[in-house]
């Protein structure tokens, strides 16, 4: 079976072109549909990101999995509500969010925040990474823990996906 990568992400080709090129948010075309997403549901989704990227100046991998996440419900129409996507930072992930100028991830941030997703970060994080509020990127919300942001979420019934 030969698995071919879009050229372009679908799902944010609305704002202004695409977000970015594949491999970013890249997804395989439709082999099975056993299980595919349901247009009748409201996709309420908190993504747990820890990890940092394997390499310094690369793109966070677990920032494109919410990307790819996207493209896959757009690919059966589905467009998620603003805000009903969010993505929390900390643990070793958290420097992702500061709005130094050679940060990697603060295009895909801001295309993703255009999309309607809040990206939150930790509080306890950046304290413990000495990462003042002055140095957040644009619109970063910043939450008491990410602990607390996953238990109430997943208590509201939103689906938690890590990386």
């Amino acid at each position: 079976m030969r698995i071919l990568q879009f050229t372009a992400i679908t799902f944010l080709s609305c704002l202004s072109g695409p977000l970015y090129a594949a491999p970013l948010g890249a997804i395989a075309p439709l082999v099975g549909d056993e299980v595919r997403a349901d247009p009748r549901l409201r996709y309420r989704t908190v993504f747990s990101v820890t990890k940092a990227a394997a390499a310094t100046g690369k793109v966070n991998p677990s920032l494109d999995k919410v990307t790819r996440y996207l493209n896959l419900l757009e690919r059966d129409g589905i467009r998620p509500e603003r805000g009903d996507v969010v993505v929390i930072v900390s643990g070793a992930a958290t420097p992702v969010v500061t709005g130094s100028p050679d940060n990697p991830n603060i295009a895909l941030i801001a295309r993703l925040q255009q999309a309607g997703v809040t990206v939150a970060v930790c509080a306890q994080a950046l304290h413990g990474h000495g990462i003042s509020r002055k140095q957040l990127a644009s619109g970063i919300r910043v939450d008491l823990s990410a602990m607390t942001t996953l238990a109430t979420l997943q208590l509201r019934g939103w689906a938690v996906i890590t990386d």
